[in-house]
């Protein structure tokens, strides 16, 4: 979707790693909401689809070197098992500032690419359970869709277990 003057909804940075990408048409079908998709349960809620259709984008610290996390909107990040898949000693919640640093956008509005720097992707397995997922689109109150192994691909992610196992 765009605005009446034809400009995307998109953050501009997003917008441009769109094109840069050759996905330049995925720009026009970002959603714009009055009230914030900053959560994956406010997303949801707004486009009217199952929790787990939304894509979260969650920076991490591995031994303090920021890692993005493509999870689904339903499931947890478990941390052991990011640890385990990236070799690393320590893996913690990255805080606001880094995010913003590493990504260029803020908390709640971070797309699963087009990022200030380049970090390493992983991408839950889970997403793949959807036809189409929605994700960030650089801003609290707009995402997009596509389909997962696109986004996936977009994003430079290897595909990885890495969500909390239910009991």
């Amino acid at each position: 979707m765009t605005t009446t003057d034809g400009t995307s909804l998109a953050h501009p940075r997003f917008a441009e790693a769109l094109r840069t990408l050759g996905l330049g048409e995925l720009a026009g079908r970002a959603r714009r909401f009055p009230d914030s998709t900053r959560t994956a349960a406010e997303a949801a809620a707004a486009i009217g689809c199952e929790l787990s259709q939304i894509c979260k984008s969650l920076i991490f610290a591995a031994d303090g070197v920021p890692v993005l996390v493509l999870m689904d909107g339903a499931s947890r990040v478990d941390l052991d098992r990011v640890r385990e898949e990236l070799g690393a000693g320590k893996v913690t919640r990255a805080k606001a500032d880094l995010v913003r640093e590493t990504t260029g956008y803020a908390i709640g509005g971070v797309p699963p690419f087009g990022h200030r720097s380049r970090t390493r992707v992983l991408a839950d397995r889970s997403l793949l359970a959807h036809d189409v997922v929605w994700a960030a689109a650089g801003d609290p109150h707009t995402v997009f869709p596509m389909e997962p192994k696109e986004l996936i691909t977009a994003a430079g992610a290897a595909l990885v277990d890495v969500r909390e196992r239910t009991s």
